[in-house]
């Protein structure tokens, strides 16, 4: 078989086995169904680049989650949405927000490598969290709802809600913040 459509099927294979799963990773992350099947078929697109420049990849799945999390950070660094954009002030507090600590995808070796530590340290902080401030962590931010959504939803009101979400994030700026000042003393 010539060496194009053996990688032809390989690809073919690597994306049936892990689309429904990657897809529904990045709905995790993204609200829109519509930026999440941008950011999917993205995904897709560099692996076919990776194995048209014979750069196999040896382990798919997880290298496509990695590619996942790095395209689904530049997806909210470009959009910036006000919940997540800079640094500013709730409840008279400077906050520290995702976006302060991430370095740019284009910062090298070095801040890919902070990035996937960053990201694996969230995902450990937002398990540590109790059920209910990591849901509302997780739907606020990583989904977009509204927090009077999820009042409707649940039936929780919006100052509950609020308070767990405030919980949440005293919890992660905590967590990460000894990860976040180790990288700007290197």
């Amino acid at each position: 078989m010539p060496k194009t459509a053996e990688q032809d099927r390989r690809i073919s294979e690597i994306v049936q086995r892990e689309q429904a799963r990657l897809r529904r990773f990045i709905r995790r992350s993204v609200a829109d169904a519509g930026d999440a099947e941008d950011i999917l078929q993205d995904i897709f697109y560099e692996l076919v680049q990776a194995y048209r420049m014979m750069r196999p990849v040896e382990q798919a799945g997880a290298w496509l989650y990695h590619v996942a999390r790095n395209r689904i950070v530049d997806f909210f660094r470009k959009k910036r949405p006000q919940t997540m954009g800079g640094r500013g002030e709730q409840d008279g507090n400077d906050f520290l927000l995702l976006e302060d600590l991430l370095p740019s995808p284009d910062a090298g070796p070095d801040g890919e490598y902070f990035r996937t530590i960053l990201f694996e340290e969230l995902d450990a902080a937002i398990e540590e969290l109790p059920a209910s401030q990591r849901e509302v962590f997780i739907a606020h931010e990583m989904e977009g709802k509204s927090f009077q959504e999820m009042a409707e939803e649940t039936g929780v009101s919006v100052n509950t809600l609020l308070s767990r979400k405030r919980y949440a994030v005293l919890h992660l700026r905590e967590r990460l913040r000894g990860l976040y000042d180790d990288f700007l003393s290197r």
